[in-house]
């Protein structure tokens, strides 16, 4: 009889295996093709053009509000203190982890040192949410904060661009699309492609960096490609190439090697390939080695980067074209960022959260119609000791089984974001995730053949209809349940 169960118990969590397998979009990056070398690893801006290094004159700064339309946003200019008149601009635009006006506090200092007047205005944030931002509305709020910086005293009205890091680098494009008096772009830690394809590169790139098991990096399409249940989240699929092939100025690119979360090579040759649409051939690029994804080093801005900022900034246009284009470390990039599958219609958007709820429901449904009879006062039988036992158990083992694996995708994730690792969490928080489903499959398989035995010997009166409805709905929901783990990559995959 043992063996029976066990048989049992295998062939489920094998069909468990089978069904994440076949029921949703796998994950199989392509590599990329193409590849950058820097000509040197040197990232000195080379010209011919002699100008003002960083530290050459004092700074001062001022704060004021900017009105927007229907908001006023506070701003913070930062400018030399002794330079001449005419000197070139740089309005800032916030990446996702960033907000205030006291942001980029040193590229501020370190550029106006060199005679840049640089613009830090606070991101606006009544239109700006997880669920939803409109980037070209961001482009145009930050235009406003571009005008006052151009109408500045001292600043030379033909030299003023725009500097975007990471988020900031999908709204830059489109303010140099759209406004001709922009006069160059940096764009620092730029992902290029759009939003929902960087999420998937990122995450992918996290996870193999931690060594996480085979199975679960099938998560990927699964969670990052689906429609966002509750709708929003439009911007997630935002592509700022059309903005890109519109660009005239002279591009900035800027990269730390240690970026996982970027397509650092996929990155500048889809730039270059975009704004060469306008004829722009204006492009250079620097990678900067061990730096993160602020281009720092161990928490310091890495050893050249506001040198750069400030001398391609100062010697345009000189330094436009200027060699080396591309220099600095040798950047890493296995995989391709590329458009994700969509999971299928039981596990996307809303079904995603319907079909969890349904399963608790259905488990939950027999206890409450149970407790109703009791507050009723009416007559109920008890499922037999062994079946309310082994439903209880069947039950709360699979619900388990989620709360496990969402506790062990929190603590990868954690892992992930501060770029540290542990095994003993990687791996065997895995083995403990998968130990857990299979121990749940066997509690129910267990439970089945005690329900079996038990209406063969006892009958279905006794039971009674709650009792019934209670194993059922435990069961059926628990099997659920176990379902939608297997989806998520809990049991062993067989395909």
């Amino acid at each position: 009889m043992i063996y029976r169960k066990l048989a049992a118990a295998l062939g489920v969590v094998l069909a468990f295996g089978i069904l994440g397998s076949v029921s949703g979009p796998g994950w199989t990056p392509q590599p990329v093709e193409q590849s950058i070398v820097p000509q040197t690893e040197d990232v000195t801006i080379g010209f011919a053009v002699s100008t003002d290094p960083v530290g050459t004159y004092g700074f001062d700064t001022e704060t004021f509000d900017i009105p927007l339309d229907g908001a006023v946003v506070t701003a913070t200019l930062t400018y030399p203190v002794g330079a001449p008149d005419q000197r070139p601009g740089m309005l800032f635009m916030h990446g996702a982890g960033t907000g205030s006006n006291t942001n980029f506090t040193e590229q501020a200092r370190a550029l106006a040192s060199a005679g840049v007047f640089v613009l830090v205005p606070q991101k606006r944030m009544d239109t700006y949410t997880a669920r939803d931002r409109s980037y070209p509305n961001m482009a145009a709020d930050y235009l406003r904060s571009f005008d006052v910086l151009r109408d500045w005293p001292g600043v030379n009205p033909d030299m003023v661009g725009i500097y975007g890091e990471s988020e900031g680098a999908w709204i830059a494009p489109i303010a140099a699309a759209e406004d001709p008096d922009v006069a160059f772009v940096v764009l620092v830690s730029a992902p290029v492609v759009p939003p929902r394809e960087q999420a998937a590169f990122a995450t992918d790139s996290y996870l193999r960096n931690l060594g996480v098991p085979a199975p679960l990096l099938r998560a990927i399409p699964r969670g990052l490609g689906i429609a966002i249940p509750g709708g929003g989240f439009a911007y997630a699929d935002f592509d700022a190439s059309p903005f890109q092939q519109r660009m005239t100025q002279p591009v900035l690119m800027v990269y730390g090697t240690a970026d996982a979360s970027m397509p650092t090579v996929q990155g500048p040759l889809q730039l270059i390939s975009d704004i060469a649409e306008a004829g722009n051939h204006q492009y250079t690029v620097r990678y900067f080695a061990g730096a993160n994804h602020g281009i720092r080093v161990d928490g310091i801005l890495a050893d050249g980067f506001v040198d750069v900022l400030a001398g391609w900034t100062l010697g345009l246009p000189a330094t436009a074209e200027a060699t080396p284009r591309i220099a600095g470390a040798q950047p890493e990039q296995r995989f391709r960022a590329a458009p994700l599958d969509h999971p299928r219609w039981y596990a996307d958007g809303d079904m995603l959260i319907w079909t969890l709820l349904g399963s608790v429901a259905a488990i939950l449904v027999g206890p409450i119609f149970w407790l109703l009879a009791r507050v009723l006062r009416r007559r109920t039988r008890k499922l037999p000791p062994p079946l309310a036992r082994y439903s209880a158990a069947t039950a709360l083992a699979s619900l388990a089984v989620l709360v496990l694996f969402a506790a062990y995708l929190v603590q990868v994730a954690s892992l992930a974001l501060n770029y540290r690792t542990n095994d003993w969490v990687v791996h065997g928080g895995w083995l403990l995730v998968e130990g857990l489903g299979i121990f749940a499959v066997a509690v129910g398989v267990r439970s089945i053949a005690a329900a079996i035995n038990a209406w063969r010997t006892l009958g279905r009166r006794a039971v009674g209809t709650v009792g019934v409805l209670t194993w059922w709905g435990v069961h059926l929901g628990s099997a659920s349940v176990l379902a939608i783990a297997a989806y998520w990559g809990v049991f062993p995959a067989v395909l």
